[in-house]
């Protein structure tokens, strides 16, 4: 076997460019024929799991296995439970992990893996609902299955067709596909997305101004009528610049900002005898605490402010800061 670099082609031409255009050609290939493969019988398949019990167990070993735990993942992160098995552990002891009112969603591209072809007995005697995703749907996978969806791919990418490329792409888009249409048919909502990716950039982008703002005694707040020092000891206490001002019925009239307190100081005005309801700005900037946060910093940044009151029903409930909003990661 020869060894050592290969001459550049003397034209300067990439003969790697021109195989990683190929691969992504065959393998957008691989995807365009599975899409017109589609049938009724992927809308069987989801149903068969909309109306699942307990979990989706997705099977497989290899590169197929690897792609179940990609399938796995995403069924999870959007809303329908779901784990992975290894089919060769499951043959030894570990299909223990299979409850009676599971789905078990199995990949195999040619249909005859050993150890696949060995859980079918047990699939059945517990009479699993069991979808297969395969390359060969007569293979014996793909006639076991209640639901067999076609995964066959025209040509693989590796020159020898004999590593997994576009026949593990083609799978990997479909199980994606399975997932998005039941999300799409469970409702799921940005706040349910939120809920279960809490950390990192995803979560972060989902936080609703709700979960980060100041409620109850951490919110300032005055009536019209308080005087001018005891709004200075209420914001100096709450120490977010700016207090609300309510009137009588606890509506939200105003605001006072520290810039309100400085224009005033500059007239030299009475902080006892003048009122919160003289110096204040009114028809504040408001926003609703099922806004996302990110939506509250675009607000601040678009008006030049630092903080947001939220309001329900007209009073005052809590309070977002420009700091709260830095703080948790939102950019």
């Amino acid at each position: 076997m020869k060894s050592g670099r290969k001459t550049p082609p003397p034209d300067g031409s990439s003969s790697a460019l021109a195989s990683a255009r190929r691969t992504l050609t065959i393998e957008s290939a691989a995807i365009d024929a599975v899409s017109a493969a589609l049938d009724t019988r992927f809308e069987r398949a989801v149903d068969i799991i909309d109306a699942c019990a307990g979990k989706v167990v997705v099977v497989g070993m290899g590169k197929s296995g690897i792609i179940c735990r990609k399938i796995a993942a995403t069924l999870a992160s959007t809303g329908t439970a779901a784990s992975f098995l290894h089919a060769a552990e499951a043959v030894h002891g570990d299909f223990g992990i299979v409850g009676r009112d599971d789905v078990v969603l199995a990949l195999s591209h040619s249909g005859e893996t050993e150890e696949m072809v060995r859980l079918l007995p047990l699939i059945k005697r517990f009479a699993l609902p069991l979808i297969a995703i395969t390359g060969n749907v007569e293979s014996n996978l793909g006639r076991a299955a209640d639901v067999a969806l076609d995964s066959s791919v025209p040509e693989e990418a590796c020159p020898m067709g004999l590593a997994p490329t576009a026949s593990t792409t083609a799978a990997l888009a479909l199980g994606d596909a399975l997932a998005v249409a039941l999300l799409e048919r469970k409702g799921f909502s940005e706040a349910d997305f939120a809920v279960l990716h809490p950390a990192g950039s995803l979560g972060r982008k989902l936080l609703k101004v709700a979960e980060l703002m100041h409620v109850h005694d951490e919110m300032p707040c005055v009536e019209t009528a308080a005087s001018l020092a005891d709004t200075i000891v209420e914001m100096t206490g709450k120490r977010l610049g700016v207090t609300a001002v309510v009137d009588a019925q606890g509506v939200l009239v105003g605001i006072v900002t520290d810039g309100d307190l400085r224009r005033a100081m500059g007239r030299a005005v009475d902080v006892r005898s003048t009122s919160a309801g003289e110096v204040m700005t009114r028809q504040p900037q408001t926003i609703d605490g099922n806004a996302l946060a990110a939506a509250a910093l675009a607000r601040m940044q678009e008006r030049s402010i630092t903080s947001l009151f939220i309001v329900e029903d007209g009073r005052p409930a809590g309070i977002v800061h420009l700091h709260d909003l830095l703080k948790a990661g939102i950019t």
